[in-house]
Parts: structure tokens; C-alpha cells; sequence
């Protein structure tokens, strides 16, 4: 399995997209901007990414931040790329109201994608989202810290879900009755730009893998790398950073806003039957901003001898700093492999 971290559409992300596409005589052409990943995300037998934006419905322009909504070929792009499935449930999951989650979900439909974390009905809210994968059921469950301040209706309070640590509980026991072999939950929460995660963010790691029910977290809203932690045979992901943003240094964020990882999880069954992570990897990116917001591979990109000075040495520091993110909680001691 593969996951990456949040996928935004500030306004720079789009014009990226409309450059792209004139060159082929459409609207918008997302794919170059995941070209280089796609051989990466395409090798996993289910491939989960986190889209932080709502999608466009027909004829409704696109925007950007702070009220982010994507033209419907940005999730085309993420199903080309090899996605199989994306987390839904963010700050900005009802940017747009009940509208923008409805458009949002068949806008992943539409493009052959799962999801998880945001709903159009009580019926489509309850429980876990549930996928095959070479044989394999594979539960997911996706919750956000909030909505910004906004008011999801009170009548509807299915259409994203918030992070309720016993409720989560309760879904993941509840996949794992009716036949789920592996379940993963995906939180947006905590503190943004802060790469050690919070008291509260391990906390809620350590009781949830504490269940039988569930066997991975990973976790999104931080914009920058944090840790890989190992807890037993299980794995606490506390955030993969940005795999596609506009954040960067000069603008107002850090400059580790700009890297992200693909992290790979392999699961193995035992004798018994029960599946647990046998490897853990991790492929370090960094947003190409000068060159259309292309997510670049790291390793690989270093690999080329004829890589310009100024862009070898901003890709060697994305390396250094998502390499000491991933460790600063023993990762590497735990058996996290750089990969890529």
C-alpha cells in the first residue's frame, strides 16, 4: 500500500494545470505534474492519497485558499497517477457546503476513485470504507479535526467525519467484523509546520493502534514531514507532509512545505491469518514549483549528473530535512527504509 500526504489546489496549482493543458488543447492537464511519481504510486496494490480540496461542480470556476476548489480534471490527474483511493475528511472538506462535499465525491466517482471521510448520506457515512486489493479487504476510516471554524448542519452531521477517538474505534471493530483484514486510519489534525508531533497526536496514535482492529495511522495537516513511529508490529505515520502545494518559503510557509514522502507499507499474512506490516519504506518528494508544481522524486532527481547547481542543492536540503523528520522518533532504528 501506498499514501502520500495532502494534494492542495492554491491558484498557482491550477494556472499550473491550465499551462499544461493548452499545450494539449484542453482546459486543464494535471498528469505532468504527476509523471515522475506515477512509477512509484502505480506499483502498489492500493495507492491512497489526501485531497484537501473540494472539486468543482460543472460550470463553477475553480479557487484556490483559502476556500479550495479544483477543477474536475485534478482528480482525473490523481487516478492517471495510480491512485486508487483518497482521504476526503480535512479542514477544508465543506469549504463549498453541502455542495462542494456532494461534487467533491462524484467528481472522485467520475474518475474511478475511491473515498473516505466525507459523505452525501447518513447511509454513506456509517462505518468504514472497505476495498480489494490482490485478495485482500482493506478498511479505511478518514477524520478531521475540524472545518475552520465553519458549521457542518446539524441534521447532517455525516458529511465529514470528525476525529472522535471511540468512534473510530468503534468503525474500525466493527470492518474488522464484517471481514476486513487490515485497517487503516487516516487523521487530519494537530499542528501545522511542526515537524515532532504533538503529546495529543501520539497519544491518540498509541490508543488507537492499541486496538486489535487497527493496524496503520497516518496522518496529514502538518504541511511538513513528521516521524515514522513503530509501536509493536504496527506503525504510527504522523504526517507525510505535501505531495502538491504552493507552499513554500519565501511565500509563507517553511520551506520543508515544499517536500512530501510516498510512504509504502507492505502487509504480510501469517499462518493465522492476520496481516501485519512487514516493511516500511519511504520515497522523499519535493514540489517543482519553477517547473509546473511537478512532484519530484528526490533520490532519482539527485541521481542526474547534469542536475543544475541552484536545484541540487534545494533538492539535497528537502533530502536532509525529510530524512531527519522521518527518524526523529527511531524510524530507521525501527526498520524505515529510505527508498526511491
Amino acid at each position: 500500500m501506498a499514501f502520500t500526504g495532502d494534494a492542495m489546489a492554491h491558484e498557482a496549482v491550477i494556472r499550473s494545470g491550465r499551462r499544461f493543458g493548452e499545450a494539449v488543447g484542453a482546459p486543464y492537464d494535471f498528469a505532468p505534474i504527476w509523471q515522475l511519481a506515477a512509477s512509484v504510486l502505480s506499483t502498489a496494490d492500493l495507492a491512497m492519497c489526501h485531497l484537501e480540496t473540494t472539486v468543482a461542480p460543472d460550470g463553477a470556476p475553480p479557487t484556490g485558499y483559502p476556500r479550495f476548489r479544483a477543477p474536475y480534471e485534478y482528480v482525473g490527474a490523481l487516478a492517471q497517477a495510480g491512485f486508487d483511493t483518497c482521504s476526503t475528511a480535512s479542514n477544508h472538506s465543506i469549504d463549498y457546503g453541502v455542495d462542494g462535499v456532494v461534487s467533491t465525491i462524484e467528481a472522485l466517482e467520475l474518475a474511478g476513485l475511491g473515498w473516505a471521510g466525507t459523505a452525501r448520506s447518513a447511509e454513506e457515512g456509517t462505518g468504514a470504507s472497505v476495498y480489494v486489493a490482490a485478495g485482500v479487504q482493506v478498511a479505511h476510516l478518514s477524520a478531521t479535526y475540524g472545518v475552520n471554524g465553519l458549521r457542518i448542519p446539524e441534521d447532517q452531521p455525516w458529511l465529514v467525519d470528525l476525529i472522535d477517538v471511540p468512534r473510530l474505534l468503534e468503525e474500525a471493530a466493527g470492518a474488522r467484523a464484517a471481514g476486513a483484514d487490515i485497517v487503516v486510519v487516516s487523521l487530519h489534525c494537530c499542528s501545522e509546520y511542526r515537524v515532532e508531533p504533538t503529546d495529543a497526536q501520539v497519544a491518540m496514535a498509541q490508543q488507537l493502534l492499541g486496538s486489535p482492529d487497527i493496524d496503520l495511522v497516518v496522518g496529514h495537516h502538518a504541511h511538513v514531514v513528521q516521524p515514522i513511529e513503530r509501536f509493536g508490529d504496527k506503525w504510527a505515520v504522523y504526517g507525510l507532509g505535501n505531495i502538491l502545494s504552493n507552499m513554500y518559503e519565501s511565500k509563507c510557509c517553511p520551506a520543508a512545505s515544499q517536500d512530501g514522502v510516498i510512504v509504502e507499507v507492505e502487509f504480510v499474512e501469517a499462518a493465522s491469518g492476520v496481516f501485519s506490516a512487514a516493511r516500511v519504506e519511504y520515497t522523499p518528494t519535493w514540489v517543482d514549483r519553477a517547473h509546473g508544481h511537478v512532484v519530484t522524486p528526490v533520490v532519482s532527481a539527485l541521481a542526474d549528473p547534469e542536475l543544475d547547481g541552484s536545484r541540487r542543492a534545494a533538492l539535497e536540503a528537502s533530502m536532509a530535512r525529510t530524512v531527519s523528520a522521518i527518524n526523529g522518533r527511531g524510524g530507521a532504528d525501527a526498520g524505515v527504509v529510505l527508498s526511491g
